[in-house]
């Protein structure tokens, strides 16, 4: 459901990491449709050519370039291949990443320094690349983050994107208030469990782990790809600029449910919550 006026993206030119699959794809369809310019970058340059040429279907103007964000060189290579070709980047979505379970006992430090290198280096290197642009040049823009309900409190058997992810909303947290002033707004989205090929396989290979998930949501329910665009296109526009350092949560209220103590008391059936009045009223 489209809830947006048409072209409310008009004019603005918007460089996604990981913007061949999974959310990235998604949000570059959803934002060339508002009339955004796009640029996307990744690792496998046959799936972000693949990835182009279906958006410009759409008519959006798109362009695309391999890029490894691990590596400074590459960034800046790729920004300004897309300088370029658009003359300017108004807005930069960090959403390229890896992830997947294990017992951290069993990760390698090459495991681990593989996903801290993608997840927050990589953000900070396309960050500092496209920010200082901004500055130099006086311009201002937004740089939307994407992070997960986990950054902030830490997870077990996710360590290696816990720390990550708890980094990068520092990060938007720590430049919200430093370059505020040069007219750079810095916001993060923080989701819950939102389903793609990649990330269930990885996260939730097996039925019992992907029934656990989802008993804990309130709503019942995964997210859609559909309702995160939605948020991410409302948090890039104009209709919110003085927004400005915060981390929104989508997640169906699974952050709560998770900090509650007796939330899980959720799972009692009315047999069993009339034996524990019955005890009260003793």
């Amino acid at each position: 459901m489209n809830i947006f006026r048409d072209q409310v993206l008009h004019g603005k030119t918007v460089l996604i990491s990981g913007g061949g699959t999974g959310l990235g794809r998604e949000m570059a369809i959803g934002f060339g449709k508002l009339g955004a310019n796009i640029a996307i970058l990744g690792r496998r340059e046959e799936i972000l050519k693949e990835t182009a040429a279906d958006i410009m279907k759409f008519g959006t103007e798109i362009v695309y370039s391999k890029c490894d964000v691990r590596d400074p060189q590459q960034v800046k290579n790729s920004v300004e291949y897309f300088l370029q070709q658009f003359g300017s980047i108004t807005t930069l979505v960090n959403n390229a990443a890896g992830n997947f379970i294990s017992r951290t006992e069993d990760l390698s430090l090459n495991a681990f320094n593989a996903v801290v290198g993608i997840v927050l280096n990589g953000t900070v290197n396309l960050t500092m690349e496209v920010g200082k642009r901004w500055i130099h040049e006086k311009q201002g823009g937004v740089v939307l983050n994407i992070s997960t309900i986990y950054g902030p409190t830490g997870s077990g058997y996710v360590v290696p994107s816990a720390v990550a992810k708890s980094g990068v909303i520092s990060l938007t947290r720590s430049l919200a208030a430093e370059w505020g002033k040069f007219g750079i707004r810095h916001l993060a989205i923080a989701p819950g469990i939102v389903p793609t090929e990649g990330a269930m396989s990885r996260l939730a290979p097996t039925d019992d782990i992907k029934k656990m998930l989802i008993q804990r949501i309130p709503l019942k329910r995964y997210g859609t790809m559909e309702e995160l665009v939605n948020l991410a296109t409302f948090l890039i526009s104009d209709g919110c600029t003085f927004l400005n350092g915060d981390v929104i949560s989508i997640d169906g209220g699974e952050g709560l449910w998770l900090s509650g103590q007796f939330n899980f008391l959720d799972v009692l059936s009315d047999q069993e919550w009339e034996a524990i009045k019955s005890l009260r009223n003793k």
